[in-house]
């Protein structure tokens, strides 16, 4: 287990210039090419990111937080088989016209919340299943020379503050590149990619190494990346010149390992929140199930429902 200092770096005069000088994060990345097999058979016509927690699909709760972070800019990385991720974020004038025809203003909002402006999302096929660095390469001509996030729709956070914003809000005093991280149980780390602590600041981590799905012998921390990202520009030349790594794939982890190599700054944010591995059967469930009772709408018919399935399960053991 990590170790953790309640230590506050020190900012120097020209550290504070800089930061004055850094551009803001308003790009953001959204790897949805995946074909979702561990959903099948319902992803044979449904890609993954829509099915829904409660009544709103994955992306959404995915794009809801890049806006609460300030993110103006959507890119997507597809494959074949998602158009149904572009109507969604149509307008969809019929319906609108329907809702307000019968009087149905809140759904009315709820339907526009759901609407991207015409320049503010663009789709980006990638080709090769080749991984998730791959699949932020294929964005880097949208990206150019800024800063951006990477969000990892599986990856649902509930939190008070959304964890994206969190990290902007500490990249504004950083800088470099910078991952989510949470703390995992040591023997299921070989599912991450796992972070070489070189400072533990509590909230704050600097990275001398990160390593992807390494043994349980060889996880240098228990500190897992977990799917958000905020990225300089120089990991989209660092994944140019990888070869396939772990799984035969271009890691991501990889490019911006290769980021400390040369010798630039990498952290890792422990952020405040619930994150639910809504890519897995029984994570999504269980993100359903925390997702409804948090609604004031559904929270008690479901309380008592599973208050009563735990009894009867209870009385016949």
């Amino acid at each position: 287990m990590l170790t953790r200092k309640n230590t506050v770096p020190i900012v120097s005069r020209s550290e504070k210039m800089g930061r004055d000088m850094r551009r803001k994060v308003t790009k953001a990345i959204f790897p949805v090419a995946g074909m979702g097999t561990r959903f099948l058979p319902a992803t044979k016509a449904v890609p993954k990111e829509i099915l829904s927690l409660v009544d709103r699909p994955l992306i959404q709760y995915a794009i809801d937080e890049a806006r609460e972070a300030g993110i103006k800019e959507f890119i997507f990385v597809t494959s074949r088989g998602k158009s149904a991720l572009e109507d969604y974020f149509d307008h969809s004038p019929n319906l609108e016209q329907e809702l307000r025809k019968k009087g149905k203003i809140e759904l009315l909002e709820q339907v526009r919340n759901t609407n991207m402006e015409s320049g503010a999302i663009a789709y980006i096929r990638q080709h090769k299943a080749l991984g998730l660095g791959h699949a932020v390469w294929c964005a880097r001509r949208l990206i150019a020379n800024e800063p951006f996030a990477v969000i990892l729709p599986d990856d649902v956070i509930a939190g008070e503050e959304s964890c994206l914003k969190q990290m902007v809000e500490a990249y504004e005093e950083t800088g470099g590149s910078m991952v989510a991280a949470m703390e995992v149980p040591p023997e299921k780390a070989s599912a991450y990619g796992v972070l070489d602590v070189k400072d533990d600041m509590g909230t704050m981590v600097s990275v001398k190494g990160m390593v992807e799905k390494p043994s349980v012998e060889d996880a240098p921390s228990n500190l897992a990346v977990i799917g958000r990202y905020i990225l300089t520009p120089d990991v989209l030349n660092n994944i140019q010149k990888l070869k396939a790594g772990s799984g035969g794939e271009i890691q991501l982890t990889d490019a911006i390992a290769a980021e400390i190599e040369q010798e630039r700054d990498v952290f890792g944010y422990r952020f405040r929140g619930q994150r639910f591995d809504c890519g897995s059967k029984a994570g999504f469930l269980q993100a359903t199930v925390a997702f409804a009772l948090a609604r004031d709408d559904l929270k008690d018919d479901l309380s008592r429902y599973l208050h009563e399935i735990m009894a009867v399960k209870n009385a016949a053991q």
